[in-house]
This record gives C-alpha cells, structure tokens and sequence, in this order.
C-alpha cells in the first residue's frame, strides 16, 4: 500500500476503535480462521455455548467443563450472554442455527464459513487483581473470516510477475504437477506479449480454478492456494478482477501496454485493490488477537508433501500478522496482535497418546513462522484441540492383544478394511499412533493419493449425541483442551 493510503487507513482505523472502545467497554476482536475444513464454525458455535452457559455449571450440579480456564477454575464468572451484533455492515455469526444443525433429530456439521461472521459476547465477572476489584465486565467481539482470504494478504507485498512466477514454478512440484497439468498445457501455447484476448483470459482462469479446487480437494489436502475467492467468489463470480491467471513469465519480460500479461497484471491489481485491501482495512488490521484453525489429520492423510505445502501456507499465514506487545496507545491508534494460536483440530479422531504428538508435529510446522513472530513480541503458542468432541475412547480386546481405540459414529460413505459406513451405526476405530519424532512426518515425497479401494487413516465422525438441560436447551459438547485454549487467549485479561 502506498505511505498515503496506510495514512488513511490507520487514521480511520483509529477512529473505529476509539468508538469502539467507548461503546463496549473493555474487550477484545478474536479472530478466528483456518484453512479448509479446519472446523471454524464449530470451535466458534462450542466456544459462545461454553462460555454462555458455563455460569449455571455449578447451579445445575453439573462438573465444571473448563477447569484450565481459570475464570471458571476459580468461580469468578457471574454471567456469560451474547449481544447484538455491534457492526450494521457485517453479517452476524448464526450461532442458534448452528447449534440446531448440531443436536437436531439429524445433527450434522453446519456449512463451512463463506463470508465474514461476527458474534458478540459479554461476560460479567469478578476481578480480584489491577485497580479495579469486584464486580467487572469484559467483551468479546469474535471475528469469523475464511482462512483462504487471509492466504491473500502476503499478494499484497507482490507483483503480478513475482506471483506468476512463484505459482507457476510452485505448480510443477510432484504434489501439484499432476493437478496442474491441464492448465499448464494450456499456457504452454501462450504467448505473454500477444494482444489481450478476453476468450483467452477467460479459458486460463477457469483451469487454473479447476487446478486449485483439485489441489484443495481431500485427497490432496493442499494449503497455499491463493487467490482465495477463486475458490469462493459468491457474487463476484465472473467479474475482471475474478478473471485472470497467472502466466509463464521469463524473469527479464517486460509488460507492455495492450498484451495478454498486461490484461491479466491489470485484473491482479484490481483483485488486490477492490478485494484484499478492504478486508485488510477494515477487518484484519482492527484484530487483538488470533486463533488459526489447521485440519494437520487432512495433511497427514494426504503425505509428507501435503504437510509441507501446510508449513508453507502457515509461513505465509502468521508473516501476514502485524504482531507485537500491545499498549493502551497501540490498542486505540495502532492495534497490534499480541497473541495467536495455532490449532491442530479434530484431536478426538486420535487416541489421547497421541495427542502430544500432534501437537508436536504442528509446532513443528510452524517453527520458522513462531520464531519470526516471537522476535516481534508476540505471544505464539500450539495446541492440539477438539472443539467439540465427536467419539470417546475404550480399550478393545482382539485376541490377547488389548488395543486403544475410539468409539463414534462415522459419517456416511466414511470407509475402513472394505467396510462402507451408513452414519447411523457406531463403530470403534483403531487409529493409530502418530511417530513420537515429529520429523517423521516429513520424511518422503509426494502425494499418498488412497487407491479406489484404500482406506485414509482418519475418518471424520458425525456429531455426538446431544444432552439436554433441565429446561430443554442443548448443553455444550464435551471437547479436548479448549479450555486451554480459552486461557492462553482471554486469560490475562480476566484475571
């Protein structure tokens, strides 16, 4: 961005969150993203349930779900309630509906996150430290946005050459080659300085479209996919700035006016100005703190190149965080993110022996990023998590062999030894468990594509079946560790 328009930018920003502060009182944005199918939209639904219902815990003699979580620990939440959503121009998170398609007759996972979402959330409480003791309020305004929009910040710092070039080199790599092997027919036959051909830009776009929906795709589970909205367009489906790809470009070529290149340079920037810099504006830049989201089983499915190409997109991810230690100056004129965690989702899939171990391949996964966001004062941390827990543990004896195994409903068309699941019969599943190096992950090239009749390792469950309260409302799901999760991101600020 130009130095005048970042001077606008900060100045407005400064503005929103004066105001903001002055309406809500203490608080903080939490955004909350990850890459496909990390589960966002259930960690947010399970977190506002936790949260909203934990203050009647010990009214109802139920054990208190969130024991890391000191507020809860130590009994000092009075009330936890959602608010009206705060911004007139964005969408409220449908936090009841989600909770219906959770515990409904045919409880189901909601629909992915498509858009940005907010949800806000108040919590009353007593404050035992700093200047001010009893009685306290606290907001959390929670920020929910595809994690394939925050893969787009990083083209902000590139041209339109600088990412032709790096997408097209990274596209011949043994995971993607095939994949890609359509659209990079196709621009073998290109010629960059031809004359700007609509057809042909239209053409390009669409296989390059179609080789990231592929690369996307479970079988392969890869990350670095921008640019994002071709993947989710919604209304801008078919427009300009929708409509270009990148294009073998020669390090010494240079654009010139009217050519194909310059046609799709132009529609670049124009993705980077009408798309990515608004939401960097006006959302991204306001965040306190951040949650990402990461589905590692889904890498760990697909191979060592799959869970490469997810350090990759990580790397890409946290270096577009503007971290740092916040101040009550920095908090109204400057916001900086002053803690993220990174998230290893869906930890119920694996036995709890495992769980360390996932946590340990993740943060392998993101050393170089942590080590790069630690040095500006940022707070970074990992954590192996089950937002809402699907399938429950058991020992299960084969022969004299006792074997550690969960139990769960695996959705339909899930399959394991040649058995094709119905979603309506519970079943104990025997995952596995991950290598105690995490370097071990790493080790080997390519794809572990599952033949037609192969099995993956991980299978996803539906839902648990859902408890009810005395007064007929769904209670929250047992999970894995988010209460560890709610102290690393609101603890220090609910002491």
């Amino acid at each position: 961005m130009s130095a005048l328009t970042t001077f606008f930018s900060e100045a407005r920003n400064s503005a929103a969150n004066v105001a903001e502060l002055m309406s809500r009182g203490r608080g903080l944005r939490l955004g909350v993203t990850g890459l496909s199918r990390a589960g966002k939209t259930v960690f947010i639904t399970a977190l506002a349930q936790q949260l909203t219902t934990l203050a009647n815990v010990a009214a109802e003699g139920r054990k208190n779900p969130l024991p890391v979580f000191r507020l809860a620990a130590e009994g000092r939440l009075i009330s936890g309630r959602l608010e009206p959503q705060p911004d007139d121009n964005v969408a409220r998170f449908a936090f009841e509906d989600h909770v219906a398609a959770l515990t409904g007759p045919d409880r189901h996972w909601p629909q992915s996150t498509r858009q940005i979402s907010e949800l806000r959330l108040r919590l009353d409480f007593e404050q035992r430290t700093g200047f001010r003791h009893g009685p306290s309020s606290f907001v959390i305004d929670i920020v929910d946005y595809p994690g394939e929009w925050l893969l787009d910040l990083p083209l902000l710092e590139k041209s339109y050459a600088e990412w032709s070039r790096e997408t097209y080199q990274a596209s011949a790599g043994a995971a993607r080659a095939p994949l890609a092997a359509e659209w990079r027919g196709f621009c073998v036959g290109l010629d960059p300085a031809a004359p700007a051909d609509e057809a042909v830009a239209r053409r390009a776009t669409e296989l390059f479209t179609a080789y990231l929906k592929a690369a996307r795709a479970e079988t392969y589970a890869l990350s670095t996919l921008p640019p994002g909205r071709f993947l989710m367009p919604g209304d801008l489906e078919g427009s300009p700035a929708l409509t270009f790809a990148p294009l073998p470009l020669p390090e010494d070529h240079s654009i010139a006016s009217g050519t194909l290149a310059a046609m799709m340079e132009r529609r670049y920037e124009a993705y980077k100005s009408h798309i990515v810099k608004p939401f960097f504006r006006d959302h991204f830049a306001r965040l306190d703190r951040q949650i990402v989201l990461v589905d590692a089983l889904a890498a760990l499915n697909s191979g060592p190149a799959a869970l490469r190409d997810l350090q990759h997109a990580l790397d890409e991810v946290l270096a577009a965080f503007r971290v740092g230690r916040r101040n009550t100056l920095t908090r109204l004129f400057r916001p900086k993110i002053d803690k993220i965690l990174v998230a290893a989702t869906k930890a119920d899939h694996l036995h709890h022996l495992s769980h360390d171990r996932l946590e340990a391949i993740l943060r392998q996964v993101t050393a170089r990023a942590i080590a790069r966001a630690d040095f500006s004062g940022a707070k970074v941390d990992v954590i192996a998590l089950a937002a809402m827990r699907a399938t429950r543990e058991a020992a299960v004896r084969r022969g004299r062999e006792t074997l550690d195994a969960i139990v769960g409903t695996p959705m339909a068309g899930e399959k394991i030894d040649g058995e094709v699941f119905d979603g309506q019969t519970e079943a104990a599943i025997f995952p596995g468990q991950l290598p105690a190096d995490p370097r071990e992950a790493f080790r080997g090239d390519g794809i572990a594509v599952p033949e037609a009749e192969a099995d993956v390792r991980f299978l996803r469950f539906r839902p648990p079946v859902p408890t009810f309260g005395a007064d007929g409302e769904p209670l929250p799901a047992p999970h894995i560790r988010l209460d560890r999760a709610c102290q690393f991101l609101f603890g220090d600020r609910l002491s």
